[in-house]
């Protein structure tokens, strides 16, 4: 990185699409894929070396985890998305204020969240997300050290995303790989040498959190920007706060919508199949996160591109952006598919190698899950495009239609008729009924912004 006088944002609005998105989304892609490896590096390590009761427990607990991401992702997407426009705009004395205003959220709106799993986690536990007892001392375990953990892990990444849209991508993406690096050292010294089993996964992950906390604290107190967090700007003004949370809605939603389903999903699976079931479904959605977030990533780089031009008025750019972003997407979830329908077992032995029923289900049940997966890159992109534009309300639409709409009602109905597998039916349903919705939306919008390029006109 270099400190010149000329910001690195400007390039945003005269490179080529390709060229940006490259450089841009790559990054992103890659920490994104070492953060999935992240969030997965505990499953294999137990499943490995404790015990695959202990894969179920920290799939039971993870909707409380990816409420405390959609926290993260409530600010920081938001105010990420905010200060890109702003920059398109000229508007450069209101972007310390954005970046102030979100340190200060991403602190208190993901502290309400821990406090209160941490009061009534018993209660959680149990009444809410239905632990068996065989699985409950595992859950507890491991969600008990997370939680204290908690705040760093949502300041974090939401902090990152400015590093991002700073023009620095690539930092960003060492962000990343620094926390998932230090995991992955550490879960099998504190796992196996200090035999500490899951608490050892536990303290291994909010370790590296925190420092990677230092790190984006670190980058905006460095030479290699000139933006700074004030503590004249981390005092909210109700107006920024609400118009950054309402952009930041639309990812917020549609994570915790995730959270949601996965605790109706575990309820289900508990009811139709015990702990195996649970289990299965773990690891098949462990692998699932290796595909997905490669498009998360593909949209934090796409973001600032969109955002920015669209500030701009250059709405042209805007489209382009977008319709290679789909077309990346596509491409990377239709290989994804090849070798998941190809091998599954070798993917279901990553987790736990072992002939037997888990072995059975587990190759099954990804099979069924993936039908579809050529098709969600396109519904993924187009739900995060309105708000990259800042339109939360038909974001959020796209983002609640997979999950709330559809998904959920065809995990309560189906294994009624089918059984255990039914549950796992309802997955690629429910893709094909988000991706027709999508495609509706995106038509209008497009035609919109087409217009809008022939008349030069804001929005």
């Amino acid at each position: 990185m270099t400190n010149t006088s000329k910001p690195a944002t400007d390039r945003i609005g005269t490179e080529k699409i390709s060229t940006l998105l490259f450089d841009f989304s790559v990054p992103a892609i890659v920490g994104m894929v070492v953060n999935a490896v992240y969030n997965i590096v505990d499953r294999i390590y137990v499943g490995q070396g404790v015990d695959p009761l202990g894969i179920a427990g920290i799939t039971m607990v993870m909707p409380v985890m990816m409420l405390m991401m959609a926290a993260s992702m409530l600010i920081g997407i938001g105010a990420n998305a905010l200060f890109s426009i702003h920059l398109g705009e000229g508007r450069r004395d209101e972007v310390e204020k954005i970046m102030g205003h979100a340190f200060t959220l991403l602190f208190l709106v993901p502290a309400v969240v821990i406090l209160l799993s941490l009061l009534f986690l018993d209660t959680l536990l149990r009444d809410v997300l239905k632990v068996s007892e065989a699985v409950f001392p595992y859950a507890k375990t491991y969600l008990r050290i997370i939680l204290y953990g908690g705040v760093f892990s949502a300041m974090g990444p939401g902090i990152n995303h400015f590093i991002r849209s700073d023009g620095h991508p690539r930092t960003s993406m060492g962000t990343q790989i620094l926390g998932a690096v230090i995991n992955i050292i550490l879960d099998p010294i504190f796992i196996f040498y200090l035999d500490w089993g899951i608490a050892g996964a536990a303290w291994a992950t909010i370790i590296s959190q925190f420092i990677s906390f230092l790190w984006v604290i670190y980058y905006f107190n460095s030479p290699w920007t000139k933006l700074r967090f004030h503590i004249r700007s981390m005092k909210l003004e109700l107006k920024l706060s609400l118009r950054i949370m309402a952009i930041g809605f639309a990812p917020f939603a549609m994570q915790a919508a995730i959270g949601l389903v996965n605790v109706v999903l575990n309820r289900t699976l508990d009811r139709y199949g015990g702990d195996m079931a649970v289990t299965a479904m773990g690891i098949v959605y462990s692998i699932l996160v290796i595909i997905i977030m490669p498009l998360q990533g593909l949209n934090q780089g796409v973001q600032p591109i969109i955002g920015y031009n669209y500030g701009a008025r250059k709405y042209d750019r805007v489209i382009k952006a977008y319709k290679l972003a789909v077309l990346w997407a596509t491409v990377f979830v239709g290989a994804g598919f090849v070798l998941i329908q190809g091998f599954p077992r070798f993917f279901i032995a990553i987790f736990r190698n072992e002939e037997g029923d888990l072995m059975y289900m587990g190759i099954r049940s990804l099979r069924t899950c993936t039908l579809l997966l050529p098709i969600i890159g396109f519904q993924i992109i187009s739900a995060q495009f309105f708000q990259a534009l800042g339109k939360p309300i038909p974001g959020t639409v796209l983002s609640l239609s997979r999950q709330i709409l559809l998904f959920i009602p065809l995990v309560l109905i189906l294994p009624r008729i089918f059984g255990v597998y039914g549950i796992f039916f309802a997955m690629p349903a429910a893709d094909l009924g988000a991706s027709i919705l999508a495609g509706i939306m995106i038509k209008q919008e497009l035609q919109g912004l087409n217009q809008l390029s022939r008349t030069g006109l804001a929005p």
